[in-house]
């Protein structure tokens, strides 16, 4: 897949800022504020992304035809195999082209990281200033004799925001990350942000003039990456305040929000926003107040459910909850209790996680003491330790999946509950297994057999009842758009039905014939 800008006859630009990301949707936040603190050196600067399907050889085809002399690489734990095969390529084909790598997979334990030793430098932690620091003094033909960068730190009102940066083609097509704040004031030992002193406000005017002139230039979907949106609720309600001065049919904020944080006065403002426009993403990790203490993630419990529950009857707000499965001391029942825990405060999606060991992050503290074990390959997950085996850990990982096909996706509001009952953890993992004995697959399972495994399984393995099921199933079936049937419902005769009123409707319309087929 090209670039959003590729093109070989692009004039020679002396810095290249390049990353892979996850999907086309996605942008280089951390890209765009490198550039935009270039200074002088902006206008010789060119930013390109790709996506990870990208074959290096044509990346790296299309980073020399712009005769870069410094190429900039933000790496991260879900591109960082991908991005070892570029560099290792590019330093092959031009070993003179200077490699700058950033990013937190290469802020903390280079030693022994190939990709580090295959590139020139490394900037740790911020780069706004570094980083222009440096390609300054290699345009000059300086090269410092430190390989290993300490990023310097400024004040906020010292960095230039990048969101001018952002093109109309990102506007129209992709997810645009803003923020409000950086850094987070909590530990919690399997996050990076454990590693910050505090959080830091930019300036709030400063800010909201620039989304305001974002919102002129047509966007309409802000992603705020701040760790912890609602900390301070005078900054959380004049930001709401701004939007709702904005507020349009396609406008979509997200937020993450700490869940035992939620004033009256926040209350009120979120009421006021319609269906479809506020996303609240909830870290609950654990509702284990013993793993809690071990990993120093400070959370009233009886507030953060209360509070939720009040977003889910009081407002319109979309609830996205997360767990992690694997922290030091969790064992599998302890997990299966906080799950039933968060399921019953009913969010819209329950994202389960698997613990990761981040480069960096206090938890490898508990290594020796939890027996915790990491999978050495990205993206680094955990496979047992003293209280979870690797079993475990691949019963949830199946689980993770099956849920977000069949729980998370909405695809199954009338089906589900009838096997989850009062019991959602144990029944659903009921359903994952027989999910995957009957198919060996996590992944390529249609929606259509999806609905005929789930129909199947809750006749024979749950007892429901056949007729009951299947008018469940139906509903389902009615809303997911599906043409065709799945054969629990009776897909043959329905096609057939289908193709026949198409044929009324037009014999010669082989487009549309096709597709019901």
């Amino acid at each position: 897949m090209l670039p959003i800008n590729a093109c070989f006859s692009t004039p020679q630009q002396d810095i290249v800022l390049c990353t892979l990301n996850a999907r086309y949707i996605h942008s280089a936040f951390g890209l765009r504020y490198l550039k935009a603190n270039l200074g002088e050196l902006a206008e010789r600067c060119e930013l390109i992304e790709y996506t990870l399907d990208a074959r290096p050889e044509d990346i790296v085809e299309e980073l020399l035809a712009r005769q870069p002399l410094v190429v900039g690489f933000g790496v991260y734990i879900w591109n960082v195999v991908q991005t070892l095969k570029v560099i290792s390529l590019l330093k092959t084909v031009s070993p003179e082209t200077k490699v700058v790598l950033g990013g937190p997979e290469v802020s903390y334990e280079q030693q022994g990281q190939e990709i580090i030793a295959l590139s020139d430098y490394v900037i740790t932690g911020w780069g706004e200033v570094s980083f222009a620091q440096l390609v300054g003094e290699l345009l000059q033909g300086s090269e410092p004799p430190e390989r290993i960068i300490a990023g310097v730190q400024p004040k906020l009102d010292q960095i230039a925001m990048p969101y001018h940066l952002y093109t109309e083609d990102d506007i129209a097509n992709r997810l645009l990350y803003v923020e409000a704040s950086r850094g987070c004031p909590f530990k919690c030992e399997f996050c990076l942000s454990a590693l910050d002193k505090t959080a830091w406000p930019f300036d709030l005017e400063l800010f909201l003039a620039e989304m305001d002139t974002l919102y002129q230039r047509g966007a309409r979907h802000f992603k705020f990456v701040d760790r912890t949106f609602n900390l301070k609720i005078k900054n959380s309600l004049r930001i709401l305040d701004f939007f709702l001065e904005r507020l349009s049919d396609d406008l979509f904020l997200h937020f993450e929000v700490v869940p035992d944080h939620l004033p009256n006065a926040l209350k009120q403002a979120i009421t006021k926003f319609p269906a479809g426009t506020l996303q609240f993403e909830i870290g609950i990790q654990t509702f284990n107040p013993e793993v809690q203490q071990r990993i120093s993630r400070r959370q009233d419990n009886t507030k953060a459910q209360e509070n939720m529950c009040w977003i889910r009857e009081h407002s319109d707000a979309y609830i996205h909850a997360d767990l992690i499965f694997g922290l030091p001391g969790e064992t599998l029942d302890s997990f299966a209790n906080s799950f039933d825990q968060l399921f019953a405060l009913r969010p819209h999606e329950i994202q389960v996680g698997i613990l990761k060991r981040l480069k960096g992050s206090p938890i490898v503290r508990h290594t020796d003491a939890h027996q915790l074990r990491f999978n050495p390959n990205p993206p680094f997950s955990i496979v047992s330790s003293d209280t979870v085996s690797f079993a475990d850990v691949q019963q949830i990982g199946r689980f993770a999946r099956y849920w977000d096909l069949v729980g998370n996706s909405g695809r199954f509001k009338n089906t589900l509950p009838l096997l989850v009952n009062d019991k959602p953890f144990e029944q659903f993992s009921r359903l994952a297994e027989a999910i995957y004995q009957r198919t060996g697959q996590t992944h390529k399972i249609s929606l259509l057999r999806l609905f005929d495994l789930v129909y199947q399984i809750g006749v024979e393995s749950f007892s429901v009842a056949p007729q009951a099921l299947k008018s469940a199933a139906t509903l389902d079936h009615q809303a997911s758009g599906l043409k065709s049937m799945p054969k629990c419902l009776g897909r043959d005769g329905v096609a057939k039905k289908t193709l026949n009123i198409d044929a009324k409707v037009g014999k010669n319309n082989s487009t549309r014939q096709s597709r019901h087929t």
